[in-house]
C-alpha cells in the first residue's frame, strides 16, 4: 500500500517499523500504587486502635495512681500520676498527628496521575503520522 511518505521515506532512507508498546507495566504500577495505599490503611487503623488501647489503659492507670496518692499522701504518687497524665496527653496528640499523616499521605497519592501510559515510539515523523492515519482509518 503506497503513500505520501513513501517517498520521504526513501529520501530519508528510513523504515516504516511500527514498535508494540507493552502496556502492562503501565497497569502493573497502578496496582502497585493501590496495594501500597491498602497498606497505608492497615498501618492507619492498626496504628488508631493502638493509640486509642494506650489512651484507655493510660486512663485507667491514672484513676489508680490518684487514688494511691491520696490514700497514702505520699509525693512519689503524686509524681507518678503526672507522669501518666502527661504521657496519655502524648499518646493523645500522636492520634491528632496521625490523622494529619494520613491525609498528607493521601493527598500526595491523589495529587499524581491514576493512569498513566508509558510509550516510546521509535521512528520518524513520517512513520508516526503513518501510524496515525492508520489507527484513524481503523476506526
Amino acid at each position: 500500500m503506497s503513500n505520501k511518505f513513501d517517498e520521504l521515506d526513501d529520501t530519508f532512507n528510513v523504515e516504516a517499523d511500527i514498535v508494540e508498546v507493552d502496556s502492562s507495566i503501565s497497569k502493573n504500577k497502578i496496582e502497585e500504587i493501590k496495594a501500597t495505599s491498602d497498606d497505608i490503611k492497615k498501618d492507619y487503623d492498626y496504628t488508631r486502635g493502638n493509640l486509642y488501647s494506650l489512651i484507655e489503659k493510660g486512663q485507667e492507670a491514672i484513676n489508680g495512681i490518684l487514688e494511691l496518692a491520696q490514700e497514702t499522701e505520699q509525693a512519689r504518687a503524686y509524681e507518678v500520676a503526672g507522669q501518666l497524665i502527661k504521657s496519655v496527653a502524648d499518646a493523645t496528640d500522636k492520634l491528632l498527628d496521625l490523622q494529619k499523616k494520613l491525609k498528607d499521605v493521601e493527598g500526595e497519592n491523589s495529587k499524581g496521575p491514576t493512569n498513566v501510559t508509558n510509550a516510546l515510539f521509535v521512528g520518524s515523523t513520517a512513520d508516526l503520522a503513518k501510524l496515525l492515519k492508520q489507527q484513524q482509518d481503523n476506526k
